[in-house]
């Protein structure tokens, strides 16, 4: 009978079905990275979001069969260790090709239409003390004509690409930095970095793309271009962002990631001085979480549990 062990159950809210075999379930609300040892020792299935699954974890695990990841990304987990090992890694898919696009031109359209700067003006009184109807003090602009490049492929970026179409924009989609070849329809990096007003990342973080953005990248981009970034902390330099911000090398930034979650003291995007900016948003790893989308994963998740255990495995990634 498998052992099923569920270590962050508050990772999602939403109801989780128990899979339709015999099995003992066991969850934890969350744990600690020095306690998954401990928790999963005797599981055969682990249900992991973001805790770390390193190799010297899963060869302290000799039951381990599979580990259900309940996120799309895996880069918490040694798919390689799991390989040698013959632990099936599957992954969810899809659930938020509607909830992380609409984030992403949330955290646009703030931005572009300086909401904020302008709901702070109305807030300390500048609209009571206007001598006409309305005030100019922040620049507006049209997503209309824009150009939007998407850096990264997938569902989450098509669905991006679908509603900035939607708006008029002018879509890129982005070649790998470094590529030798360019596939059909994409754009070398390099002038995706020229040309676009708003870049958008939506790629894994792997050992190629950690700082896909850094300083020389930020140097490379319009002033007047935003930045946003709905899929992993790592992929932009932080240290490199707040410089860029400082000094006005881009217009604007809108995250919802952060390099270490939950964040640490000294984050550079944490910083007061850029929280208090207008132009730079950031929000808790969020834009997956709408209450439709929680659900899907929660389902999806025990599909993906008893795919494995009729010998189906699916959204498998090891």
């Amino acid at each position: 009978m498998h052992r099923i062990v569920y270590l962050e159950r508050e990772s999602i809210v939403a109801a989780v079905r128990r899979p339709a075999f015999p099995h003992h379930w066991r969850e934890h609300a969350c744990t600690l990275q020095a306690e998954v040892g401990e928790r999963l020792a005797g599981a055969t299935i682990a249900i992991v979001n973001k805790l770390q699954l390193d190799a010297g974890l899963i060869a302290m695990l000799p039951s381990l069969e599979m580990i259900a990841v309940a996120a799309t990304g895996t880069n918490n987990v040694d798919l390689d260790a799991c390989r040698a090992r013959g632990v099936v890694v599957s992954n969810i898919r899809g659930y938020a090709v509607h909830t992380v696009p609409e984030h992403v031109f949330a955290l646009l359209l703030a931005l572009s239409r300086n909401l904020i700067a302008y709901r702070q003006s109305v807030a300390a009184g500048r609209w009571q003390r206007a001598e006409q109807f309305c005030f100019f003090d922040f620049p507006i602009r049209d997503l209309c004509g824009a150009t939007l490049a998407i850096v990264g492929s997938g569902s989450l970026g098509n669905g991006v690409a679908r509603l900035a179409e939607a708006f008029g924009m002018h879509v890129l989609r982005s070649e790998r930095k470094g590529a030798a070849t360019l596939r059909p329809g994409h754009t070398p990096f390099a002038d995706v970095l020229r040309e676009a007003d708003v870049i958008s990342l939506h790629c894994p973080l792997t050992s190629a793309t950690r700082h896909l953005i850094g300083a020389d990248e930020l140097r490379a981009m319009k002033r007047s271009a935003l930045l946003i970034n709905t899929a992993r902390g790592g992929l932009v330099d932080e240290a490199a962002l707040l410089a860029a911000l400082r000094e006005g090398l881009i217009a604007g930034a809108g995250f919802d990631v952060l390099s270490v979650e939950p964040p640490v003291a000294g984050n550079p995007l944490l910083a007061p001085e850029l929280l208090a900016l207008p132009n730079f948003l950031l929000t808790p790893h969020v834009a997956w979480a709408s209450q439709p989308a929680m659900q899907a994963l929660a389902d999806q998740l025990t599909a993906n549990i008893e795919a494995f255990v009729r010998g189906e495995p699916q959204n498998r990634v090891a």
